[in-house]
């Protein structure tokens, strides 16, 4: 492990950006796979962290879904979309 990933993973999880969040969360994946092959890294990614974005968002907008949408820089179609996938509608 390299110094700047140990420097990130000690630094208290309030004060942590996403960025420096997702990066020890992948680097705790990968060290828990212990060799064994994986695919759709990204897909399995994408999924971990839209579902409490949308979630996150719509709190805040409260259920707002126009709100929500341009907060997230969606049409509100793609926006129902994702809700319905995620079962937040």
């Amino acid at each position: 492990m390299n110094t700047q990933v140990t420097n990130i993973e000690n630094i208290d999880v309030q004060e942590r950006t996403l960025r420096d969040s997702v990066q020890v969360s992948m680097n705790n994946y990968f060290r828990q796979l212990d060799g064994q092959p994986v695919t759709d890294v990204y897909q399995m990614v994408l999924t971990e962290i839209e579902a409490p974005l949308f979630e996150a968002v719509m709190t805040y907008t409260r259920d707002n879904q126009t709100k929500a949408s341009e907060l997230l820089g969606l049409n509100r179609g793609t926006l129902r979309k994702k809700l319905k996938q995620y079962g937040l509608l």
